[in-house]
């Protein structure tokens, strides 16, 4: 299994890459998650109670970056900036089924969460519970029936992304949550790729950035 990587890290906070597959938190103890392992390594390091306060968690089949305060105070800033969504950016790549009628565009839906089912549904504005939706995408590549976007993510609903482009007609490669028995590929094909942020203590801006590591087709224009 590959490990989590800690792309920095200073006395207030830690930005961690995850590989897909691994899920953030974990509520049984055989399954191992990236926030046990990482309170291992600072036990390790010879600190007997880390404070380690997740900011945004990643679903378990997406890739790419998440936040960690080590701090409450550090944890709590950084997790206003996230619910804000104006001094925290969050973008992300995604390879979908099928071409868009636009090169850039909107998707604004109203999302309900079924937590029995582990699921979130599109449902009119109105509904009891629903909560907006929002976010921006933009075309990267195109091949025929495949897209690359670039995602920037305005709210932080439930499995947002990928309800959001099924919804569209246009799923992520490689769900099969919410995709098409035929949607192709092996893993699902969505990578939480930059997060922009103020430092909680600096209050100077950080950004961060990884490549996707899922297959995409030969480079082709837009």
């Amino acid at each position: 299994m590959e490990k989590y990587k800690i792309l920095h890290e200073d006395k207030d906070l830690l930005v961690i890459y995850k590989p897909p597959g691994i899920p953030v938190q974990s509520a049984k103890p055989s399954v191992p998650d990236v926030m046990s392992m990482l309170c291992n390594e600072f036990l390790e390091r010879g600190e007997k109670k880390p404070y380690l306060g997740l900011v945004n968690r990643l679903d378990q089949p997406v890739e790419g970056i998440f936040l960690v305060g080590k701090s409450e105070k550090a944890a709590a800033d950084l997790s206003r900036q996230a619910g804000e969504h104006t001094k925290m950016e969050k973008w992300y790549q995604a390879l979908v089924c099928g071409p868009l009628p636009q090169k850039e565009g909107a998707l604004v839906d109203y999302l309900v969460k079924d937590s029995r089912a582990n699921r979130s549904l599109v449902v009119p504005a109105g509904t009891k519970g629903a909560k907006q939706s929002r976010l921006q995408y933009e075309l990267l590549q195109a091949w025929g029936d495949k897209s690359l976007l670039k995602i920037r993510l305005f709210t932080g609903r439930h499995h947002q992304i990928r309800v959001q482009f099924a919804h569209a007609g246009v799923p992520i490669v490689g769900d099969r949550k919410y995709g098409k028995s035929d949607a192709g590929g092996s893993r699902l094909c969505l990578c939480a790729c930059k997060i922009v942020f103020i430092h909680p203590r600096t209050r100077k801006a950080m950004a961060f950035q990884v490549e996707p590591t899922f297959p995409v087709p030969p480079t082709a224009p837009v």
